[in-house]
């Protein structure tokens, strides 16, 4: 067994690797570019190497740059986790150049199953059924029309060497098709450097259904069962589980077999997994193969028990898999929900900032893969996965029920996360029932069931004034730091019997909370919101910020937070925004409040680069016309007129880097 590896990649899954590592005594190297080097993966490492600056050209996908610090370091392998460089065949190549083992598959069985058009080829020659489509060598646009037409609307185009979502476009009509293929192609060119794409016809509503494969080098090759991933947002996998509730034994059975006949087909060894379709009369399509370690890996280690990683580098090593078809038997049910550093309310709009605080949900049966802690920041660079959050029952209903308990109580501080999108869809009856397709999150879950309602719960006002009021009362000592905080200890004897009356604001709505020591003795306060009847709550905050509050026998919990002039608290899987009375301002007063109804400039949401311009100084523009295209975070975000207009001034042009907040263009 390898003495030393290192680890191609960042974020959770270099984490996820090294933990296999340790237990298997095996020292990892770590790489870092500029923006992560205090990244919780670098600290994580038993060494760590710096590869180059903040954008992953110029450092995770230097592939001369990594085989230098392997060879420097005296790493005997290198893992390339999922991403970057993980299904790179002139990477596998380089290394084997180098004398440096690649935990993955050989580089002609990637670069075959990394075509999706040769993959499509292949499944076909084994009888593997694929969804009709071109798949031909023509690149040119009027070829590609003509074959839409053939096909009928509506369609996929897909990048040939895409995945997660990327240079994938749906086209319903004919008249949308020229404009969808050439955004598919910028796209793609600029994710895989390869703009080349096919078509296929769009089934409607389908599940996403894959098989993780495992194969060694002496030519054994077997499945671990299912995942499906139904639900995603941008064509990318946010919720996955297994088993599914779609299959019964003998598809599975028939699934797993074709997998295996395909991976087999492609000299396919180590770990990879065979995506399928199954539409809604149970009939499944070849979709494509990933020859890598997938996110969701964890919820097939979850029901059968087998560490994927550890596999991974026993099969690299040249151990056989020791393990036969007849001996995996799943057990029990897995869910994944992956938390992203995004907004659902803003079309999925990435966050990026510093998490000021990580409290994760913990307890039996919840597993957490995270690449972050208090402190880290989320840049505009990379992926905006946080962590991937696992939950594992004996059946099913219990799994869902778990992962929404979970959801419930986890607080993330400093960037806005997908969780409360998780946990509508937690609670979602659909999914409790497990109806769920690619199109779940539009069909089934409109932006209302996300909401957080109008008002906020009473627990959160509480919680909110109750965690103020205590940073007050220990003002000379350090705000809530733990139990030696004797403002903590003491109670409210230190307000003497006078009321305290705190004002927030949540979307426009004021809400007056009152708080006053009972002076029973007892550490009580006679609590009041608004003009409704006092109540007598006691509470207690942790050394993370949760308050428990307990009304009578009641008791109930939330995590709160103080920054830039507003209150946060998370409770029940939200976070709530309270804004404290703000002194007017000047300008607003001197001019009135009108202005934001004559927008005059629009902003780069984030940091990013320009892909596409649109328009030119003097075009007149409809109201919601895009105007200007952004890529950052590996995502294209779209940059609309607010209103029917005329374009004053575009300040950048295509291939400029812009800072998050910039003005992008004048409006008039």
């Amino acid at each position: 067994m390898f003495k030393k590896i290192l680890i191609a990649n960042r974020g959770e899954i270099a984490v996820r690797i090294m933990a296999t590592c340790r237990e298997m005594d095996i020292r990892t190297v770590a790489i870092y570019s500029e923006a992560d080097r205090q990244a919780y993966h670098v600290r994580t490492a038993d060494e760590a190497y710096y590869i180059g600056p903040a954008p992953s050209t110029q450092s995770y996908l230097r592939i001369d740059a990594i085989i230098d610090i392997a060879q420097k370091s005296g790493a005997e392998a290198i893992h390339p986790g999922y991403g970057f460089l993980s299904e790179n065949a002139d990477f596998a190549e380089a290394c084997e150049r180098a004398g440096i083992i690649f935990i993955g598959p050989p580089a002609a069985a990637m670069r075959l199953m990394g075509s999706k058009i040769a993959a499509k080829a292949l499944a076909q020659s084994v009888g593997a059924p694929t969804v009709p489509g071109y798949n031909g060598e023509s690149q040119e646009d009027e070829v590609l029309i003509e074959e839409a037409r053939r096909i009928g609307f509506p369609l996929l185009i897909k990048a040939s060497a895409g995945g997660g979502g990327k240079g994938m476009r749906a086209v319903y009509s004919s008249a949308d098709f020229v404009e969808q293929l050439a955004g598919a192609r910028r796209e793609a060119r600029a994710a895989f450097g390869d703009e080349t794409v096919f078509l296929e016809r769009l089934i409607q509503r389908p599940r996403h259904i894959e098989i993780q494969v495992l194969g060694d080098q002496q030519g054994h090759l077997i499945h671990l069962g299912e995942r499906e991933c139904s639900i995603q947002r941008r064509h990318q996998k946010i919720v996955e589980e297994s088993p599914s509730i779609a299959l019964n034994p003998s598809l599975r059975a028939e699934m797993g077999n074709a997998a295996v006949r395909i991976a087999q087909a492609a000299g396919y060894v180590n770990a990879g997994t065979i995506e399928f379709m199954l539409d809604e009369d149970r009939q499944f399509y070849f979709l494509e193969m990933n020859t890598r370690l997938q996110v969701e890996h964890p919820v097939t280690e979850m029901v059968t028990g087998l560490d994927l990683v550890r596999h991974q580098l026993y099969i690299a090593a040249g151990e056989p898999l020791g393990i036969t078809q007849e001996e995996i038997s799943p057990r029990g049910h897995a869910i994944e929900v992956r938390i992203y550093a995004e907004d659902a309310y803003q079309n999925f709009l990435p966050s990026t900032g510093t998490i000021t605080r990580y409290a994760p949900a913990k307890g039996p049966g919840i597993r957490l893969d995270s690449g972050v802690e208090t402190g880290d920041e989320i840049t505009q660079y990379y992926d905006p996965m946080i962590a991937k959050l696992i939950v594992y029952a004996e059946d099913r209903s219990a799994a869902v029920a778990r992962m929404q308990q979970a959801l419930e109580h986890s607080a993330i501080f400093g960037v806005t996360t997908n969780i409360p999108l998780l946990h509508a869809i937690s609670i979602n009856p659909a999914f409790q029932q497990g109806l769920t397709h690619t199109g779940f999150l539009e069909h089934r879950l409109p932006e209302a069931a996300i909401a957080q309602g109008s008002a906020p719960p009473d627990t959160v006002l509480l919680a909110a004034a109750c965690y103020e009021i205590t940073n007050e009362m220990g003002a000379s000592q350090s705000p809530v730091t733990g139990s030696q905080n004797p403002w903590k200890r003491l109670g409210p004897w230190r307000m003497a019997g006078e009321a305290r009356t705190i004002a927030y604001s949540y979307q426009e709505q004021e809400y007056k909370i009152t708080l006053k020591p009972s002076l029973d003795g007892k550490g009580a306060w006679l609590t009041q919101i608004d003009a409704r009847a006092p109540e007598e709550i006691t509470y207690t905050i942790d050394s993370e910020g949760q308050v428990l509050l307990r009304h009578g026998s009641v008791q109930t919990r939330a995590s709160v937070q103080q920054q830039k002039g507003e209150t946060l608290v998370a409770h029940k899987g939200y976070t709530y925004q309270l804004q404290r009375r703000q002194p007017p301002d000047v300008d607003t007063a001197a001019h009135g409040g009108g202005a934001a109804h004559s927008q005059k400039t629009l902003k780069a949401p984030m940091a990013g680069t320009i892909v596409k311009v649109l328009v030119h100084d003097g075009d007149s523009v409809a109201a919601h016309q895009t105007l200007v295209i952004l890529s950052a975070m590996k995502m294209e975000h779209a940059i609309t007129a607010p209103y029917e207009g005329k374009v004053q001034h575009v300040h950048y042009q295509e291939g400029m880097v812009v800072p998050g907040g910039a003005t992008v263009v004048d409006m008039e």
